[in-house]
């Protein structure tokens, strides 16, 4: 083969190597620019929950955007994934833990969220305070005590002007809007007298479940799914399929039907 029919192929291999290198140097440039959009996405969002949050919510949100390519999705008018994670969320003075993920989240903020799941951990302190609050005000002081799906009370009350000390335990399930805690058992830990154990937990925690409002301390429309309690935490669930990021729908906290 001569000269002059090799320099053609040589040109044609050149330009196709260079055609690749520009391609491939598109894609890195796709992703680095998607990558960057991304981060920016993240940052935004943070800003927009912390301007939006209730007066009564302190803490910082972290956010991260999942899906392949944020471009795609922010020409497609909504995000696929959007994660939020606190470990220190305080709400109204009650310390959790809170991870949600949300899912076909609109840029229109008008419009609600596809689907939203998340969890809130509350450790000992928390639900003390929780259940501080929603006994009524008559009823002898408690210390809570998590164990494995039970939540347990232990204190003093004066009955009949006797001291008696008790342990108490309760169930927990949920409604859509609170925490339900049923009587299951109590004993008497100290007395000067005696004391029927029955009379006791009617005391301490009533004959009824007693409710614990936590609509109240998060957005109206999400509603409790279910609960889960260990000797270190009591784990809420969450969901929704109505809720709007506005700032008028995340400052307009819920209520219990019992309230």
């Amino acid at each position: 083969m001569d000269a002059s029919a090799r320099k053609p192929r040589r040109r044609t291999l050149g330009a196709l190597v260079v055609a690749g290198l520009v391609v491939v140097g598109l894609v890195a440039a796709y992703f680095v620019l998607d990558g960057g959009l991304r981060s920016y996405a993240e940052n935004q969002i943070e800003q927009e929950i912390a301007s939006n949050l209730p007066d009564t919510v302190t803490g910082d949100v972290a956010v991260s955007v999942g899906g392949f390519s944020v471009i795609a999705q922010y020409l497609g008018g909504s995000f696929d994934r959007v994660a939020l994670e606190s470990g220190a969320l305080t709400v109204d003075g009650v310390p959790a833990s809170v991870h949600v993920v949300a899912t076909d989240v609109p840029l229109d903020q008008s419009q609600p969220v596809g689907d939203l799941r998340g969890i809130v951990d509350l450790e000992p302190d928390a639900i003390n305070a929780l259940l501080s609050r929603s006994l009524p005000s008559d009823a002898p002081d408690a210390s809570v005590e998590l164990g494995q799906d039970e939540i347990s009370y232990s204190g003093s009350a004066r009955v009949l002007g006797l001291p008696i000390g008790y342990r108490a335990s309760a169930t927990p399930s949920v409604d859509a809007d609170a925490l339900m805690l049923t009587p299951s058992g109590a004993s008497v830990t100290s007395s000067e007298g005696s004391i029927d154990a029955g009379n006791l937990l009617t005391l301490v925690l009533g004959e009824e479940p007693l409710r614990i409002c936590v609509a109240q301390y998060l957005p109206e429309g999400i509603t409790l799914a279910g609960v889960n309690v260990t000797p270190e935490r009591a784990r809420l669930t969450l969901e929704s399929s109505t809720l709007t990021l506005s700032r008028q729908a995340l400052t307009t906290l819920g209520s219990c039907s019992s309230d």
